[in-house]
């Protein structure tokens, strides 16, 4: 298979902001994305939620923007816009007709150099942050499930275990001062990666890049929290009440290799194995051979990304709903005959070439998909920034298949066997309570 050659090229400015420009003329939309190496795990112990926080805050205003008129001026130029919170970035986009490109920039640069950060912005969008949890996690049927719900079971350290969403304590404890700390030390732009895709040329990009950015001063680099922890040697297990939902449910989670290693490319074509979609051996032996299941899902960085985009410790999450007939042993037993036949067996040469051609495929769809049908080319952005903050090298978007078309049936055996164990995996059990509760669950067998 031939390699991907998207015409990227980058360049980084003096005060260490990394630029990424692709261009794309085919029509006038230029996709902004900036990137912040700051994220639900990086964020200081004691400041929970602060990196989703900060989301927020970035839409309050700055020095010559108003409250809100950021999202009045995009929307005004025919653009759309938004902003998301994952492991390890925080990140905010706009796609605009290139002749906005300038106002975009404009007003990026002037949040990233000075942010409102006042008493009222932050009391405001405390109370919003809090609303979102309550309405999003506390009240939804399997809200938080399992992102929320795995990671204080599988690992120990703070900094993957604590409340993402962030400690209503913490919260409220947070002083304008710890704020104001955190974006002066998170939000610099040496911190940062701006990635322009779509009808700009490299060299025009590169000048209205210096033209916005360049005099925004630098700050001192981020603290590094070591985030890697062993795994477990040992199964760990949860349980969380379901207040709405009346399906069992469990979500299990197995420690994954870091990143580019040659275990990372062979666990991201097991996990394909094992989740892909309605062909993953998942569902198709649990949901449609046994009827035990309802419905199954899960991957590596499951569900808040993919086996590309995080940089620190990750599980493969596989998330099952199952009938209440069936109990949660007789559910795992079945999940587990599964890993077992994948570790004995592994898997053949013309599956795996099946695994690899959709695997394939699906990077590329991704490259070219928007974001909720409306922002184009968001993949390419978000994979360029995250092969930009985590390897120091966004061509990585053309040549990280090669990784993955070279894995062999012999490695995809050998990770199921090294990484499918029960000593690298914690379990989380959603058990419905309530109304939901008045038939238990027999125990079934599978």
């Amino acid at each position: 298979m031939s390699r991907l050659q998207i015409p990227l090229e980058s360049t980084k400015l003096a005060n260490g902001l990394r630029v990424v420009v692709v261009p794309e003329r085919s029509v006038p939309v230029v996709t902004v994305g900036v990137y912040y190496h700051i994220g639900f795990r990086l964020e200081p112990e004691g400041r929970s939620g602060f990196a989703h926080l900060f989301e927020h805050m970035m839409f309050q205003g700055s020095a010559h923007a108003d409250k809100l008129m950021h999202i009045r001026l995009v929307n005004a130029s025919g653009g759309v816009l938004n902003g998301s919170t994952r492991y390890d970035v925080t990140n905010y986009f706009e796609a605009v007709p290139s002749n906005a490109l300038e106002r975009v920039l404009w007003l990026e640069a002037d949040r990233m150099r000075a942010l409102k950060v006042t008493q009222e912005n932050l009391e405001n969008q405390r109370d919003v942050v809090k609303e979102e949890v309550r309405v999003n996690v506390l009240n939804q049927p399997y809200g938080g499930f399992p992102w929320l719900d795995l990671p204080p079971v599988a690992y120990r350290k703070w900094a993957n275990a604590h409340n993402f969403y962030g400690d209503f304590s913490d919260l409220d404890a947070a002083t304008l001062e710890d704020v104001q700390q955190f974006f002066r030390t998170y939000y610099a732009p040496n911190n940062a990666v701006l990635l322009l895709i779509g009808d700009v040329a490299p060299e025009e990009g590169f000048a209205l890049a210096r033209r916005y950015f360049e005099d925004i001063p630098p700050g001192s680099p981020p603290p590094t929290p070591d985030v890697w922890e062993s795994p477990p040697g040992e199964e760990r297990r949860g349980t969380v009440p379901e207040k709405f939902g009346t399906l069992p449910a469990m979500a299990i989670g197995y420690h994954m290799p870091r990143r580019r290693t040659q275990d990372w490319y062979a666990v991201g074509l097991l996990d394909q194995v094992l989740h892909g979609g309605r062909a993953g051996r998942v569902y198709r032996r649990l949901v449609q051979e046994k009827q035990i299941a309802v419905e199954t899902s899960g991957g590596i960085h499951y569900p808040l990304g993919d086996v590309l985009d995080y940089d620190g410790p990750v599980l493969m999450v596989t998330q099952i709903l199952h009938k209440p007939e069936y109990s949660a042993e007789a559910t795992l037993a079945a999940f587990d005959q599964v890993v077992a036949e994948l570790q004995e067996n592994g898997v053949s040469a013309e599956e795996l070439a099946a695994v690899q051609v959709k695997f394939r495929s699906d990077y590329i769809t991704a490259l070219e998909a928007g974001m909720g049908g409306y922002l184009p080319r968001f993949g390419l952005m978000h994979y360029a920034a995250c092969f930009t903050l985590f390897d120091n090298d966004p061509s990585l978007v053309n040549t990280i298949l090669d990784g993955f078309l070279a894995v062999t049936p012999e490695q995809v055996r050998a990770a199921a066997q090294r990484y499918l164990q029960p000593g690298q995996r914690a379990i989380v059990l959603r058990q419905p309570v309530g109304r939901a509760a008045s038939q238990p669950a027999a125990a079934g067998g599978a």
